[in-house]
């Protein structure tokens, strides 16, 4: 009796803290639990191919996102960088050429599913240089595409919604390649939870506002200042805070768990997000794409404040355009923006509606669903090997 083949797939992204890799632990997780069977290794594809320019590149980010965020508005899907950039690409695509031929003869994989633009580009230009018969597919993790996603050799791109798609299909991309399936998170958020007893839990009050805040995986953002500002208000309300890999705002939050009468919760990291969104009247948050998507699945109303130009700008337009959020500008602002918001319940009831609306919190289950269907269980491993 011949025993078919296990389906192989290939799940790349690029930086471990990152939305991008949380989006693929998700599909990694939906591929799992609908074939137990399946091979689904994940890979940091940037620092697998450029380990070195890898940390410079992160480097320069930060530092230009922190000191000159409007340099990274300047550079971001800017069609004259973009054009003037691609000799760079090609070089880089080039140069990964070995690497990703070691990884695939070492995986073997008949699908490669990428979660960031650079190596979904690597491995389209090598899939296409050797006329590779491996399906591909683009996972957008923010809610307006930028030009370097654009590939040949990419069989499927999967966007959060309908202005992603027909963007991409003004840039050339057939309309049956794009499907609009959400940004992938992890099912538990599609869950609506009993919020008594997470409330209990966490030592919070029910009939009291919470707000939640959060700044990314770094803590990044004026979180302190969402702090102070929310402190000194005279309505009752509760924290809960995110700090993430910022030691400095979690030392400086050890010593205002009991402000005046505002009790502050804070969690370095939590594995139940999920938990505090649902026990939340809005969040105050970064709006990248990863923790947009998680708001919506909760119908959770969003407050962004000073979002980093680029990707961060455009969801937050898209957030602001579908009654989903607020954005606050000036810091000075943030009390009395959001009091208004807390004592407006008509209005949070409207965001919260809309969130759901655009939620599609069932992704990672669409779109491993979309992989198996495209991944027979029987194919020659040979024709990855030594291309």
């Amino acid at each position: 009796m011949t025993t078919p083949l296990r389906r192989k797939v290939l799940l790349m992204y690029i930086t471990r803290v990152s939305g991008h890799r949380q989006a693929t632990l998700a599909i990694q997780r939906s591929l799992r639990q609908l074939d137990e069977n399946i091979e689904v290794p994940s890979v940091n594809g940037f620092g697998y191919a450029f380990p070195i320019l890898e940390k410079v590149v992160n480097q320069a980010y930060m530092s230009v996102i922190k000191r000159t965020p409007i340099v990274w508005d300047y550079l971001y899907d800017n069609p004259k960088v973009v054009k003037n950039s691609q000799s760079i690409k090609n070089f880089l695509h080039r140069t990964s050429h070995k690497k990703i031929e070691m990884l695939l003869n070492r995986y073997q994989p008949d699908t490669i599913v990428c979660t960031q633009a650079f190596p979904c580009g690597m491995v389209a230009d090598y899939k296409r240089k050797n006329n590779l018969p491996i399906q591909l597919i683009g996972v957008l993790t923010d809610y307006a595409p930028h030009s370097y996603w654009i590939n040949e050799g990419v069989d499927y791109y999967i966007v959060p919604n309908e202005d992603a798609r027909e963007r991409f299909i003004k840039k050339g991309v057939p309309p049956d390649a794009i499907k609009v399936y959400g940004i992938p998170i992890r099912l538990k958020f599609a869950t609506q939870l009993d919020k008594q007893p997470i409330a209990a839990k966490l030592g919070l009050d029910r009939s009291i506002p919470t707000v939640l805040i959060m700044g990314g995986g770094q803590g990044l953002g004026p979180i302190k200042q969402v702090v102070r500002s929310l402190t000194e208000l005279q309505m009752p309300l509760q924290m809960i805070v995110l700090t993430g890999t910022n030691k400095k705002l979690t030392k400086w939050l050890e010593n205002r768990r009991e402000t005046k009468d505002k009790k502050i919760i804070f969690f370095e990291y939590s594995n139940n997000v999920d938990e505090l969104m649902e026990v939340s009247t809005l969040i105050v948050t970064k709006p990248g794409g990863m923790t947009t998507s998680e708001c919506l699945a909760k119908g959770l109303p969003m407050v962004i404040v000073n979002p980093i130009p680029g990707q961060e700008m455009r969801n937050t337009d898209f957030l602001l355009k579908k009654g989903i959020g607020i954005r606050i500008d000036k810091t000075n602002d943030i009390g009395e923006e959001i009091e208004l918001l807390l004592k407006s319940p008509e209005r949070l009831a409207a965001m919260g509606r809309a969130a759901y609306e655009n939620g599609k919190p069932h992704a990672a289950s669409d779109i491993a669903k979309l992989i198996l269907e495209q991944t027979p269980r029987r194919i020659s491993a040979a024709s990855h090997v030594n291309v």
